[in-house]
């Protein structure tokens, strides 16, 4: 990461913050359309949307997941325990608190 990314990347976490991605996003291509911002251990997960597994999941640095997907910085400042959702690439971004089962 150059000196211009390094000002530009919007999360308050370290560009090498371990986030989870789903395969799908990682080697797919398939566009993320969630998001958690996880409560108990502040861990990022960006997904499809659809149905995972474990074994369904990569872990990454936040940084690649933004250098993938940039509209994913409109919410650095997502809180923990909410979460994010759209229905496309090109949708706009709905953040809520997430629920408990």
């Amino acid at each position: 990461m150059n000196e211009a990314e390094k000002k530009e990347f919007p999360f308050a976490d370290a560009p090498d913050t371990a986030a989870i991605v789903c395969r799908h996003v990682l080697e797919e291509g398939a566009p993320v359309t969630y998001v958690s911002h996880d409560e108990d251990d502040g861990m990022w997960q960006f997904l499809c949307g659809g149905l995972h597994e474990t074994a369904d999941a990569r872990l990454v640095s936040l940084y690649s997941v933004w250098k993938r997907d940039e509209s994913v910085g409109l919410l650095c400042e997502m809180p923990p325990g909410f979460i994010a959702w759209r229905a496309g690439a090109e949708d706009e971004w709905r953040v809520g608190k997430r629920r408990r089962a």
